[in-house]
């Protein structure tokens, strides 16, 4: 059993639960779990969505710095790709995914939440990427995922300071979502991930991967993608219950098989 991240199934909806306090910084251990929870969060059939939650109190506070100042040059450069990896483990799951952001969500906090297809936050959440601070740069993904999400220049300034963002800034400039009072994050999160409870997976999967892929090179080579995984999707009996329902009842009204 996971000492300090558990994956939670109810209702079809799987709930990433990082428990380390007080301030669920990401260990080593942690972020081996974290990447256990998140495989088995894809391979279950039962999970149609998926929220990473760090409780009432805090997302997670970053890396554990105590840990950091123990490895060498030689052990980081030896460990920096599975660093990355494990907290950027949200973002190969093949189903909808929301970061349910109550608290601070700093440094590798934050780029567990930047792994996920959304953001809702609590209005007294603080968000950023304080590496900086350390003499440091983001190492698991906030380099490259923030500024494929904000931009560039908003990127650079963020990581240049270090400062922390509180949420109506965050939600202006896109580092989130959505903002509900600290209470509701939890619950605004599953109301978001029950839309697609019982959904048509392998589309859900195939935009999830339109779409990252498509960010990921240029735009002949994605609209080719596209229409790979839209041709594909012929094959399913989704799509042939999908297109009957249609035809027969309108939209909205079909039901799923995942297959």
């Amino acid at each position: 059993m996971a000492e300090f991240v558990r994956l939670e199934v109810e209702d079809g909806i799987g709930t990433i639960r990082l428990d380390r306090p007080p301030m669920n910084a990401l260990n080593r251990q942690v972020q081996t779990e974290l990447q256990a929870a998140a495989k088995e969060a894809s391979e279950r059939s039962d999970v149609y969505a998926v929220i990473v939650y760090g409780g009432e109190k805090v997302f997670a506070a970053g890396a554990d710095v105590k840990e950091f100042a123990q490895i060498s040059h030689a052990e980081m450069t030896l460990r920096a790709k599975s660093l990355s990896d494990a907290l950027g483990a949200l973002s190969t799951i093949p189903k909808p995914t929301v970061a349910a952001i109550t608290g601070y969500a700093l440094g590798g906090g934050f780029e567990v939440a930047l792994g996920c297809d959304r953001r809702i936050a609590g209005d007294n959440a603080k968000v950023g990427q304080p590496e900086i601070l350390l003499g440091l740069i983001p190492g698991g993904g906030g380099t490259q995922r923030l500024a494929r999400l904000i931009g560039p220049s908003k990127t650079k300034d963020l990581l240049y300071t270090g400062r922390f963002v509180g949420a109506q800034e965050a939600l202006e400039i896109g580092m989130v979502d959505e903002v509900v009072a600290p209470d509701d994050v939890y619950e605004a999160a599953r109301r978001w991930a029950k839309q697609f409870v019982n959904g048509p997976v392998l589309a859900l999967a195939a935009t999830k991967a339109a779409v990252d892929g498509g960010l990921d090179t240029d735009l002949e080579s994605g609209l080719k993608l596209e229409s790979h995984l839209f041709a594909a999707l012929f094959a399913t009996e989704d799509k042939k219950a999908g297109v009957e329902s249609f035809i027969e009842n309108g939209p909205g009204k079909a039901k799923f098989s995942g297959n």
